[in-house]
């Protein structure tokens, strides 16, 4: 079990302000959230004693935080092999595999991404969902990011929602794309189906902006490169269907099966084979958020995306570009 302790003096400063307000200035490695959570639980003290967390502050006190990682999460460490890309004492990257749930839920109880993380480092059952802070869909591919101490959960998960955690993908979608452009559209719960997310208006809709570029136009398809400004769920699915665009092999968002007119004998076996939503999480950068380090991360396209690709080029060379 992981021990967390410090000690430190009010600043003067902080007088005549409430101790959750101050404690939270002064020990930003952890939540306010939290820290109010363990001086209900008497494990800060102010001068040696207990203190609420309304407690008015005149300055000069010490404080002592004495606290003891409890298990957060309870799901069974699995022996599940992990492609880390990089890791070191406050962090680990990974490239999921498609086919591998991130969470335990629903019809998926264990051989997740969660249990092999509990598998390759027990103390992640300490952190909030074992050190996950964003996720992947089942069926996507690419990089994640997770935390492996509380400061740095509290450190990523703060800078996911300011925007300083840079998540690129790429995407086959139907349709040619002339050009690119930003997807500013609220979304939110599907009103008739519960698995569905929808775009919505801005009172039912949480704000989600995907910022997307052509790559490569096919006849009938293009290669889309995703710039994520939010991270809403399903948000790329979503927003390129509701540019009528859905992203090939998606069975929520795609509408089904459509196969070009003249397509090669490759290309239409590469369709109806292709049965995932075809987007990778391709690229993570963020500043590390102990070191102040650069980071940079890209994970390759995986294979059956690649061989997608390759039928999209030889039925280009066969039959030449469609006009439009």
């Amino acid at each position: 079990m992981t021990t967390i302790s410090h000690e430190a003096i009010v600043p003067l400063s902080a007088a005549g302000r409430r101790f959750d307000q101050a404690l939270a200035e002064m020990f930003p490695d952890y939540s306010r959230s939290r820290l109010t959570a363990w001086v209900k639980a008497g494990a800060v003290t102010l001068d040696g004693a207990p203190a609420a967390p309304r407690h008015l502050l005149r300055g000069g006190e010490k404080v002592q935080l004495e606290v003891e990682l409890e298990t957060e999460v309870t799901s069974a460490p699995e022996a599940i092999a992990l492609d880390i890309v990089y890791e070191d004492p406050h962090l680990l990257v990974i490239d999921k595999p498609v086919g591998l749930v991130v969470h335990p839920g629903a019809g998926n109880p264990a051989g997740t991404v969660l249990n092999a993380l509990l598998h390759h480092d027990p103390k992640l059952a300490e952190l909030p969902r074992g050190g996950i802070v964003h996720r992947l869909d089942k069926d996507t591919s690419g990089l994640m990011v997770v935390a492996k101490t509380l400061a740095t959960h509290t450190a990523l998960v703060e800078m996911l929602s300011k925007h300083e955690v840079a998540r690129q993908y790429e995407a086959i979608v139907l349709g040619t794309i002339i050009a690119g452009g930003t997807i500013d559209a609220p979304i939110g719960r599907h009103m008739g189906d519960r698995l569905r997310q929808a775009v919505r208006d801005e009172e039912d809709g949480k704000h989600a902006v995907t910022h997307y570029r052509l790559r490569e136009r096919f006849r009938a398809h293009t290669l889309v490169q995703c710039n994520l400004e939010t991270g809403r769920t399903h948000q790329i699915r979503v927003h390129l269907s509701h540019i009528g665009h859905p992203l090939v092999g998606d069975p929520l968002y795609g509408g089904g099966l459509k196969l070009p007119k003249r397509a090669t004998p490759e290309l239409v076996a590469a369709l109806r084979g292709f049965r995932r939503q075809a987007l990778h999480a391709e690229r993570l950068a963020f500043e590390h958020p102990v070191t102040g380090e650069s980071l940079s991360f890209e994970a390759p396209r995986p294979a059956d995306m690649n061989a997608l690709m390759a039928a999209l080029r030889e039925d280009l060379a066969v039959n030449g570009p469609d006009e439009h």
